[in-house]
């Protein structure tokens, strides 16, 4: 995960591209208010899908039953999560993301995101260039660490967090997120009696990093970008132990957001964008979808193993195992 983050933003941020007319890069004012959203718009829907496929992932894992644990019972669980990239996120189309084709300085058609590989020319001031490449990424592996513990009225509490680490002499990255299950069959009567589990799950997962760039072709000084993703998820979950294996099923509703801010120039085509543009920050779209899951958890005496696959926009399979003491 961490050589993932470094490689997108180093990429994203210092990738040079030069004119076959003029040569190396020159400084081009970017300044009327149109120009300024359609730069961010572009680079929004370039490296968009990169931040909903880690969005995704911090969306996941957080559940392998729908069974709380009782108060005092505890597990300790290590998730991978890997995000499968379609083909739909690994394209679009330039004109179709700027405010107004007619008057704008940027166009052009179909290129690739961040995640595709795909090429494509995008047309600044009335010349084309090559559009940054994509880097072909097919699936997205996404580590997570976790502990849940019970509390009282069928509520359990789940704890990520990943302290700060320093990724070489590149920058740093850290996790940290918070999530809660409860159960909902105690405040009906009757229905009670069931012998299934049914609760409401909700979790938010906080990821971000501070990375320094280098310039490859040595055009720019060294500098440091921010990324954050920001993932809220909200499901419903039905589950049924039968022996040492519990079946569950997931219905839900994800949502992440992606920021993103660095010092420096941003090189694209032959064009040096000026720094503020983007050292003040700027977030992306948010992505909202519905997710339906699917899977099973193993138990062996305090030993638990787990499988499932998540239906959304970016479908994600998760496997994990953990301790769990209910």
């Amino acid at each position: 995960m961490k050589k993932l983050l470094f490689l997108f933003i180093s990429i994203t941020i210092s990738y040079n591209t030069y004119s076959q007319v003029s040569g190396y890069p020159v400084e081009i004012p970017i300044n009327a208010s149109q120009e300024i959203d359609d730069f961010k718009a572009i680079i929004g829907a370039y490296i968009g899908p990169l931040g909903n496929s880690l969005g995704a992932g911090l969306n996941n894992g957080w559940y392998n039953t729908a069974k709380p644990h009782k108060l005092g019972g505890f597990d300790l669980t290590i998730t991978a999560n890997f995000v499968l990239i379609n083909d739909d996120v690994k394209t679009f189309v330039i004109d179709d993301v700027i405010k107004d084709t007619e008057s704008s300085i940027f166009g052009g058609g179909e290129v690739p995101t961040i995640v595709g590989n795909s090429n494509g020319n995008i047309t600044f001031d009335g010349t084309d260039y090559k559009m940054l490449d994509g880097l072909n990424i097919p699936v997205i592996p996404l580590p997570i660490l976790q502990a849940g513990v019970g509390l009282i009225k069928g509520t359990e509490l789940t704890i990520r967090y990943i302290p700060e680490r320093k990724i070489g002499n590149a920058g740093k990255v850290g996790l940290i997120g918070v999530g809660i299950k409860h159960d909902l069959l105690q405040w009906l009567p009757i229905v009670d009696k069931i012998p299934i589990d049914i609760s409401i799950q909700a979790g938010y997962t906080k990821l971000e990093s501070v990375i320094e760039l280098v310039d490859p072709n040595e055009q720019v000084e060294p500098t440091e970008a921010n990324l954050g993703v920001y993932a809220t998820t909200i499901n419903l979950l039905l589950s049924k132990k039968i022996l040492m294996v519990t079946p569950y099923i997931g219905l839900g509703y994800n949502s992440s957001k992606t920021t993103f801010s660095a010092t420096g120039k941003y090189t694209l085509g032959n064009a040096y964008v000026p720094v503020d543009i983007i050292q003040d920050g700027f977030e992306f779209e948010s992505k909202n979808n519905l997710r339906a899951n699917i899977g099973f958890r193993f138990n062996i005496a305090v030993l638990a193993l787990q499988a499932n696959y998540t239906f959304s926009e970016y479908p994600t399979a998760t496997v994990g195992i953990g301790i769990s003491i209910r």
